[in-house]
Formats: structure tokens, C-alpha cells, sequence
């Protein structure tokens, strides 16, 4: 039975009040930067916890930025269960910056590196950011642990249409795990079986 204590109350990680579901799951595009062709995506790593006030952060300096999100419900030692919103990918979180303009980044409160090689960041399509921004509107996601292993299958429908993934299946549902090699993070979300393809055999053993 779901039972929560204030229907519209919204809470985040912290116990802070949030004003509404779909407005934290939406990005903030009011501090978007102009379109630069020499600024891209970076995924940019955090101290646990600090995903949204360096979002905060680089809001205020019009910095671009997206911070995935979901919602679920916790329950509180006095019984509550109330709503919150956790980030998709613990410690991490995605600013759009020239690469002159990294050591500002860096310099926020919270911030600890962008991921990248000693000769410097790493770049993400602009294409897997804008896929994964417009997905969230729509499907469900959830935090998953890494994986790297399991029949390999193409999402052919719907905003994250062309991503590749691997198959399981939790509790009944059939789901595609999404993986970030670059940060070693995953992601489930929930498809139909009409939405994706196989591109690959199924390993001995795997559940599918």
C-alpha cells in the first residue's frame, strides 16, 4: 500500500522541501550559456552529496548544467514516508564549459575533478547528454549498479532511440541497463520488449 504523509510535500536527500516532482526532474535552462562550438559536455565528479548545490553553483555563474535525477519515497524513523530526489549517478553531474574554463569549475565548493586523462577532459556527445535529458521526462530510471556484462541490445524507439545497453530483468519488469565506461556508473531504465533489438548473443547464464 503506498501511504505518504503529505502528497505534495517533495523532500530532497537532505530533508529539504521541494516545490514539486516533475519541476526537480526537469533541468534548469534559464543560466544556459549561448551555443559555443568549442564548449562541450563534461561529466564532472563531486564529494558525496554535493550534486546539487555545485549545480546551484554553476546556475549562478550561467554555467550549463544537468544533473539527473529520480524520485522515490523513504521512510523516516517516525514512520513518514515521504517523497525525494536522489541524483541518477551518485557523485557526478554534467556542465557544458569551454575547456579554458575548467579551473573555475574547479574551484566551486564540492567540486573534485572532470573526468578526463592527464592531457585533459574528456568530451561527451552532445547527443548522449541531450538523449538521456529528454528521456527522464518520460521513462523510469534508476540507479544500477555498474555493469558490463550481459546480452547487448539497441533501444530502437522512443528519445533514447540508437543507445546501447545490456538486458535484465528486476522484479518482473524488463529494464536496459545503460553504462557511462568514461565515470563507471549505470543506470536501469524501464523499456517494452518492442523497444529494443538484440545486437548481440545472450552469455550462458545470463538472465534475460
Amino acid at each position: 500500500m503506498r501511504t505518504l504523509c503529505d502528497e505534495s510535500t517533495h523532500l530532497s536527500e537532505i530533508g529539504e522541501a521541494l516545490p514539486d516532482a516533475n519541476a526537480g526532474i526537469q533541468e534548469h535552462h534559464a543560466n544556459q550559456q549561448p551555443e559555443n562550438s568549442s564548449a562541450c559536455w563534461y561529466a564532472l565528479q563531486t564529494y558525496p552529496r554535493h550534486e546539487k548545490r555545485v549545480r546551484g553553483d554553476l546556475q549562478l555563474r550561467a554555467m550549463e548544467s544537468f544533473l539527473p535525477l529520480y524520485e522515490t519515497v523513504h521512510l523516516w524513523k517516525n514512520g513518514c514516508k515521504v517523497r525525494v530526489e536522489l541524483p541518477l549517478f551518485p557523485g557526478y553531474l554534467f556542465v557544458k564549459i569551454e575547456p579554458r574554463e575548467r579551473f573555475k569549475v574547479l574551484s566551486l565548493p564540492g567540486a573534485v575533478s572532470i573526468v578526463g586523462s592527464p592531457s585533459g577532459p574528456w568530451p561527451l556527445p552532445e547527443a548522449e547528454i541531450a538523449s538521456l535529458r529528454a528521456s527522464l521526462q518520460t521513462l523510469k530510471f534508476r540507479p544500477h549498479p555498474y555493469l558490463a556484462i550481459g546480452q547487448k541490445v539497441r533501444i530502437k524507439s522512443g528519445p533514447l532511440r540508437g543507445m546501447m545497453g545490456f538486458l535484465v530483468r528486476q522484479s518482473g519488469s524488463l529494464r536496459v541497463v545503460l553504462s557511462m565506461e568514461m565515470i563507471r556508473q549505470s543506470a536501469a531504465v524501464e523499456v517494452d520488449a518492442n523497444d529494443v533489438e538484440a545486437i548481440g548473443p545472450a552469455p550462458s547464464g545470463c538472465a534475460v
